[in-house]
């Protein structure tokens, strides 16, 4: 079956995936003017989020918490630690794990890093039960990640 452009167009539309990845992607470009003045990314943003909540966690830990893997979570580590917001060194307790903690300057940059999610909801024009609903939605949605007998299951159910 061969489409239009148009019809090509309304098909992608019906597809959640495809919502949920422009949603993401420009939510994403979003925080850039907010995050710039406090010289970080998208996910050294998160991995601030992460820090700020508790004690040294090993860099596994938070690269699990984050969803990433350790060939994405180190580097970005590396560089929060050479902007001087964390340190990183090794657990005294095992030797092979490395925990990442903020620095005085990492925990000045508190307010502002928690301020960039109200700024967000607001350029959003969502309210606050809005965004609440959403977030609890997206959560469900990432919560039942498409398991391995998840996804056979529906494989086999296949015509």
């Amino acid at each position: 079956m061969v489409f239009s452009p148009t019809e090509a167009r309304r098909e992608l539309e019906k597809q959640l995936s495809f919502a949920l990845y422009g949603a993401a992607s420009r939510v994403s470009r979003m925080h850039k003017p907010f995050l710039e003045p406090l010289g970080l990314t998208f996910p050294q943003y998160l991995a601030m989020i992460a820090l700020l909540d508790g004690a040294p966690i090993g860099v596994g830990a938070l690269g699990t918490q984050l969803g990433m893997d350790t060939g994405t979570i180190t580097p970005l580590v590396k560089r929060l630690e050479a902007a001087g917001l964390v340190t990183r060194t090794r657990d005294t307790g095992d030797e092979r794990r490395v925990l990442v903690d903020l620095t005085p300057a990492g925990h000045a940059t508190e307010e502002a890093v928690r301020g960039v999610a109200g700024q967000i909801i607001s350029a959003c024009q969502l309210t606050d039960a809005d965004a609440e609903s959403l977030r609890r939605t997206l959560e469900t949605l990432a919560s039942s990640d498409g398991d391995k007998a998840s996804i056979e299951r529906v494989l086999q159910a296949r015509p």
